[in-house]
């Protein structure tokens, strides 16, 4: 919205001109309510996600890691590296906010946004997080090329690995579900 508009606004209500301000304020920005779509996809279809983007945050350019490798590493140091299930920011450590991948929706749900595959895009919790119902327009953001997974995979074979050398961490439910989904996909495009 223009600023000028809302100044004029604003002078026809010190006017006592409520309606003509309304119409102001609605002729140049009207508010037009957008179909919600609702947001309903697996974590197999976040992982396709993660590869096909070549687990890169596709808002900053920045590498992300496969979600089981964090858990893994709070597995082992709980202490050092805390996982909270609500992503407290003062008892989770700061790498599940800046490394861990996670789907946006490109043009948002709440922009009339559809919950598509082509509509996805790989971002950390952080970026999504600031992005919230933003477009890329009003953050003056912009797409990042995808990753080339020959070069990055977000440590999906040593994670794969480090399950298969200490089985024992296969006991935590988020590390076995990363597993058997980083597992079946990375067997399907290797």
């Amino acid at each position: 919205m223009d600023t000028m508009i809302l100044s004029d606004a604003v002078d026809l209500l010190l006017n006592g001109d409520i309606s003509d301000a309304q119409a102001l304020i609605v002729e140049h920005d009207p508010f037009v309510p957008a179909k919600v779509h609702g947001r309903k996809y697996s974590e197999i279809e976040k992982m396709q996600v993660f590869l096909r983007d070549g687990f890169v945050d596709r808002y900053s350019g920045k590498q992300l890691v496969n979600p089981g490798v964090l858990k893994s590493i709070t597995h082992f140091f709980p202490e050092a590296f805390p996982y909270h299930p609500h992503w407290k920011t003062t008892q989770c450590h700061r790498a599940y906010w800046e490394l861990l991948p996670t789907i946006d929706h490109i043009v948002p749900i709440a922009h009339g946004g559809e919950d598509v595959f082509e509509n996805w895009v790989t971002t950390s919790m952080l970026n999504n997080s600031i992005k919230s119902n933003w477009t890329l327009e009003e953050l003056r953001w912009g797409i990042c090329p995808v990753g080339d997974l020959a070069k990055w995979d977000g440590l999906t074979m040593k994670f794969i690995s480090l399950v298969e050398t200490t089985p024992g961490i296969l006991s935590d439910p988020y590390i076995r579900r990363w597993y058997h989904i980083s597992k079946k996909l990375i067997e399907k495009i290797g």
